[in-house]
């Protein structure tokens, strides 16, 4: 039988089939049963310094400025001594994922200063999280900001979370960057262990009805992965960063290309959410049994043959890919032209 371990974020996994960051880390049921159903690891669901900001603001509306008009209210404060705030929470909750699972449990932080960065990033450390995931989940929407200003961005919140924790850190990419791999460099210079390939922006609506800008959530298709797998096979052996692919990972088909471009992990969570957590464990059996179809010795053997530097015609990663694909278009059955 094939070795499926492979290494990420200088932890050593028994498999490449890592949950990612979903509603399903948010309860130890499911947790347990990601576990149970062969998961590696497991991303958590982000803590977003937004929500604890908005917290913070209610309760000094609340709580703390109820004497303002009413001065015989200025020492009475009536915050319920059962209170627990929204980071409290989220940390117990870490804390209790890490005494309920034997995988490593990586956190997810979605900051937006440069202060709360850090302070949460060395919360979750203490916390026990086994690795860290910086999801910078960042619009660059001013007409003054150039490209350089916004990698500056990324590298500036890496190197001050890093100098304040030791757990290993995961930069979440977009895949917005005009020159991957030469970011990918600076981020492994400034301290990256890994790059998770690439955070999927979830894009507004408008309704049409009452014209208003409105969330949507899309959930991914295999389809989404293409784009991942490309730059993967780009990226594979030009960074010293373990690789993760995100987004668009459905299947064994999907798992096994992301394999062969370049990825040490492959991160699931539309696939979990659509089919629930036993849909790991079928794409885990069909890994093993493909492994052993094809003689493989294991993950390691496979990971990156097929990524730019190895593959036969690496320039099919590249701009001459293009010109093929539009050239074998084909009409579908019943349409003329």
């Amino acid at each position: 039988m094939a070795d499926l371990t492979t290494e990420y974020l200088g932890l050593q996994l028994k498999n490449p089939l890592v949950p990612s960051s979903s509603p399903l880390s948010k309860h130890l049921d499911s947790a347990r049963r990601l576990e149970d159903a062969g998961a590696a690891a497991l991303v958590m669901h982000s803590l977003f310094e937004e929500k604890i900001e908005e917290e913070d603001a209610r309760l000094a509306r609340f709580f703390h400025q109820q004497s303002l008009g009413h001065g015989e209210a200025e020492s009475f404060h009536p915050v319920p001594d059962n209170y627990t705030s929204y980071e409290e929470q989220y940390l117990e909750h870490l804390q209790a994922l890490k005494s309920s699972l034997e995988v490593p449990v990586i956190a997810s932080l979605n900051g937006t200063t440069p202060g709360g960065w850090v302070s949460y990033a060395e919360a979750l450390q203490q916390a026990g999280a086994d690795a860290l995931e910086l999801n910078v989940y960042y619009i660059p929407a001013g007409a003054n900001e150039d490209c350089c200003a916004v990698e500056q961005r990324y590298l500036d919140v890496l190197r001050a979370v890093r100098e304040k924790v030791t757990i290993p850190i995961a930069m979440k990419l977009s895949a917005q960057f005009s020159s991957p791999v030469s970011f990918a460099r600076r981020l492994d210079e400034a301290g990256a262990d890994g790059l998770a390939v690439f955070n999927r922006f979830y894009q507004p609506d408008i309704d049409l009805e009452t014209l208003e800008v409105v969330p949507r959530l899309e959930l991914s298709s295999s389809e989404e992965s293409l784009l991942r797998i490309r730059w993967l096979a780009i990226l594979h052996g030009r960074t010293d960063c373990s690789l993760a692919i995100t987004g668009g990972v459905h299947n064994l088909r999907d798992v096994l290309k992301s394999l062969l471009a370049g990825a040490d992990v492959t991160h699931m969570c539309s696939a979990l959410l659509r089919r629930g957590p036993g849909h790991l464990a079928m794409v885990l059996k069909s890994l093993e049994e493909w492994l052993d179809e094809h003689e493989y010795a294991s993950v390691a053997q496979m990971k990156g043959s097929v990524s730019q530097h190895n593959a036969t015609d690496s320039s099919a990663f590249l701009r001459a890919n293009y010109v093929n694909v539009l050239d074998s278009y084909q009409p579908p059955p019943g349409v003329q032209w």
